[in-house]
């Protein structure tokens, strides 16, 4: 997405910086070429239209950006908003008859002092320009940066996750075979139980039988003496 604006914005900077050279071209146009600067005219206001049509588009890219880009691309749109403004008042200065006729006049009377002031001009609108671009740039690769920084640190908590569930569902299972266990052994231990039960009936069975038996002789023996 960062990439679409960087283009828009590089189209905008190219098409601001020879707007701007095609505005102090008309100062420098004779009086007898009013069809080229007719033609000049129309070609600055096609331009000015192709630079609000790419603010539009880079206002519109900057806010479906995440939120600290787009705070970074809106701040950087309204420089370019306001450059836009400037460039159009000075074209509207230089259409209007009396004023565009004064500002011929005297950049004539200047020469070639006032041409290489506003080559000097229009080198240093260019530049700055390409440092903002350049800016905007830097940021927008740190932004990605920070972004690839925190979908790996998003990756590596969710694979945490993963392995602390895994734990779990290991120690669920333990759990549950310790369960079973205990259910098995509370069965051989009722089984025990019922089987020395069983066994200590049978036993003081034997005991009085015997016991019986014994007293039957002794008195027998006795009842014959």
């Amino acid at each position: 997405m960062s990439d679409v604006f960087e283009g828009y914005e590089r189209q905008y900077c190219e098409l601001s910086a020879n707007l701007s050279r095609k505005c102090n071209s008309i100062f420098m146009l004779p009086d007898g070429v009013a069809e080229e600067k007719k033609e000049k005219i129309s070609e600055i206001e096609s331009g000015l239209e192709d630079c609000d049509a790419l603010i539009r588009k880079m206002d519109l890219e900057a806010r479906s950006l995440q939120p600290n880009v787009k705070a970074m691309l809106l701040a950087k749109l309204r420089e370019y908003k306001s450059d836009l403004n400037k460039l159009k008042r000075e074209f509207k200065r230089i259409t209007s008859g009396n004023a565009d006729h004064a500002a011929r006049e005297e950049l004539l009377e200047a020469g070639m002092a006032d041409v290489h002031a506003v080559s000097a001009d229009q080198r240093e609108r260019l530049s700055m320009s390409v440092e903002r671009l350049n800016q905007s740039g830097d940021r927008i690769k740190e932004s990605r940066r920070t972004m690839l920084e925190t979908e790996e640190l998003g990756v590596s908590i969710l694979e945490d996750l993963h392995q602390q569930r895994q734990t779990l569902l290991h120690a669920h299972n333990k759990l549950h075979g310790v369960d079973d266990a205990i259910d098995k052994s509370k069965k051989v231990l009722s089984s025990m139980s019922r089987r020395i039960t069983r066994n200590k009936w049978i036993v003081g069975s034997v005991i009085a039988a015997l016991v019986i038996a014994i007293i039957i002789i002794i008195s027998f023996k006795i009842s014959h003496h």
